[in-house]
């Protein structure tokens, strides 16, 4: 190996170094209690080391949501496994509910927590284009079948992710304790609405 590719090399394996610190950080202490001197602390390097690879916090937790979506991303082509449209979006509906309940605080990093205005917005874009391309990609297979009642794909898109963020979210926040009773019940509750919502939109 040349000089030039060890460099590279522990430049990456510093970058994840950094990275990993940062994510475990933003989940238990909470994004807006993590410093960058916090996380040099934890992997035992200047601050000024961090400020090499990331120009300031935020631009690090772009980076820990790019990692996030990847997760995402994952746990979609795990889940969805059958080759009839419509119970692909089924799939993929309760494979984004199982990803929020089984990861709150990172999906709360992901989705929920205001956007840093001083970084590239394209960056936070660019994220979630594979997630978002997979659910398009579905929706594809559904409409060139006339299956949905959608017209628009994006928009169709858009009400889909909507639906499905809205329940994730409204159990993070606590808000469907009016609803259900014994937590232990949310996952079976929430992939019943995913279900009678589907039937709701079907051509």
């Amino acid at each position: 190996m040349g000089i030039s590719e060890r460099k590279e090399r522990e430049r990456e394996e510093m970058k994840e170094m950094i990275t990993t610190a940062a994510m475990k950080m933003f989940l238990e202490d909470g994004y807006a209690k993590t410093s960058i001197r916090n996380i040099a602390d934890s992997i035992e390097y200047s601050p000024g080391t961090i400020y090499l690879y990331y120009k300031d916090k935020d631009e690090l937790l772009y980076e820990v949501q790019r990692q996030a979506y990847l997760k995402l991303l994952e746990a979609f082509k795990a889940a969805v496994t059958l080759q009839d449209p419509l119970e692909k979006l089924g799939q993929l509906g309760k494979a984004y509910v199982k990803f929020g309940l089984e990861n709150p605080e990172l999906y709360d990093l992901m989705f929920i927590i205001r956007a840093p205005t001083n970084v590239d917005e394209q960056l936070h874009v660019d994220n979630g284009l594979d997630a978002f391309g997979f659910l398009i990609e579905i929706l594809e297979g559904c409409m060139k079948e006339n299956l949905l009642v959608f017209k628009d794909i994006h928009l169709g898109a858009l009400q889909v992710w909507s639906m499905v963020h809205g329940l994730v979210s409204l159990n993070i926040r606590c808000r469907l304790k009016i609803m259900i009773e014994d937590e232990k019940d949310t996952p079976m509750v929430l992939n019943r609405a995913v279900e009678e919502y589907l039937n709701s939109i079907r051509a």
